[in-house]
Order: C-alpha cells, then structure tokens, then sequence
C-alpha cells in the first residue's frame, strides 16, 4: 500500500514538517551522495557502540543517535520516507505546534532506535550489532502512530498493488501497516537475513510511542478539523 494524501486540512503552514522534509534531502544529496560510504562510517548508529563492544569509528554513538535519523540508504528510502513525512506529519503539526511537533518527532526517533538496539544486542550476532542504523523511518513512525489516535476516521487515498487507488480510513491503513511491521519482525527475529536491512522494531518502537505520547503533545486548544 502506498499513501498518496490524506482528506484532512492543516490551519497553519506546516514549517516543521517541511524543514525535515529539506534537511533530509538535503543531507542525502549534498553528503551522502558524494561520498555513501565516509557518510555512513560518520554518522550512522551502530549500537555495538553504545555496550563498548566494538570500535567507534565515526562520530560517537550520542551524536549519530541524531545524525542517522537524518541519513537514508537510496532514493526509494528516501522518496518513501519523505511521502509518509509529508501526507501525516502536516496534520500532527498542526495538532502539537512547532516546537513541541519538533520534540515528539526526536524523542519517538530515539524510542525508535533504543527499541531496535536492544533487539539487535540482545538477539543478535556481534555483526548485526556492528550493522550501521539510518534512517528517518523510526521517527516517522511516532508521527504515524500519533496520527492514529488524533485523526483515525480521517480519509487516506492509497494506491492499492501500485495501481488501483482507494481511499480507505485513516486507521485502517495504518493498522494494515503496522501488522506488517509486526509480523516482519518476528519473522525477522526467527531469520534475520529475511528483514532486507529494515529495522522493523525501530517502526514498532516509534509508532508505539507516538500512540502513548500524542496525548502529552497535543495542543489543548486543538479540535479536530472536519473532513474533506
């Protein structure tokens, strides 16, 4: 499933979103793409590094906690992560204001990639504990689970199998995506070669904890828009 926009009016330009939006892409193109592999020695999270297991060889394990939220591994990544940024985080923007959008939008990337980590050392070999962690997935994940609880009867127009688009509601679309994150995880924990490099438990990390935390977040003088 593919989300192509949602029916939900935002009040207020969603600046926030959009500087995300910018430093991401802005990081790819400008510093991934020159040099992938410095970049990624630099300022991806390997969480070896956080139980002094192995070697730091880029920046330490406090800064690429940061760094790696804004960091992708290919165009797709990128491209996908952005769309799921723009069509939900306008909303969730508009519900929290800026600075506080700003705030849940870091932390739910830190829940995201503290519950990938201890799956990862706790599960894993000491090479999948070395593997470098990117990505602003984890994070997104928080806005779509906060989503969930503010606007769940909301329209999504998805393209269903790449050409068939329907608009389906809001927590229906989400609940399907994180039933698969749920059950490729567990088959990722049983044969991790068949997670493809995705940190299925940094998805289900962020999306809880957009679920527990939206309502702390959440402007008390935010009303649910009407629909288009």
């Amino acid at each position: 499933m593919l989300p192509l926009k949602d029916n939900v009016p935002t009040r207020r330009f969603p600046i926030v979103t959009i500087a995300l939006i910018v430093a991401n892409f802005a990081i790819w193109l400008f510093y991934e793409l020159p040099s992938m592999n410095h970049a990624i020695v630099e300022l991806a999270f390997r969480p070896c590094e956080v139980e002094h297991s192995c070697r730091t060889i880029g920046q330490g394990w406090e800064i690429t906690a940061v760094t790696s939220m804004f960091m992708h591994g290919s165009w797709l990544h990128i491209l996908g992560n952005m769309l799921f940024l723009w069509i939900f985080g306008n909303n969730v923007e508009d519900a929290m204001g800026r600075v506080k959008y700003l705030i849940f939008y870091l932390l739910a990337g830190f829940a995201a990639l503290a519950l990938q980590s201890v799956i990862t050392l706790g599960t894993g070999t000491p090479q999948d504990a070395a593997t470098p962690f990117l990505g602003a997935s984890g994070a997104i994940s928080g806005v779509l689970g906060a989503y969930f609880v503010l606007l769940p009867r909301a329209g999504v127009l998805t393209l269903l199998f790449f050409f068939l688009p329907i608009v389906i509601p809001a927590w229906v679309f989400l609940v399907i995506w994180f039933g698969f994150q749920l059950i490729s995880s567990s088959a990722s924990l049983q044969h991790p070669e068949s997670g493809g490099g995705v940190a299925f438990f940094a998805h289900i990390g962020g999306f809880v904890f957009g679920l527990l935390a939206v309502r702390l977040f959440k402007s008390r003088s935010w009303v649910a828009p009407a629909y288009r």
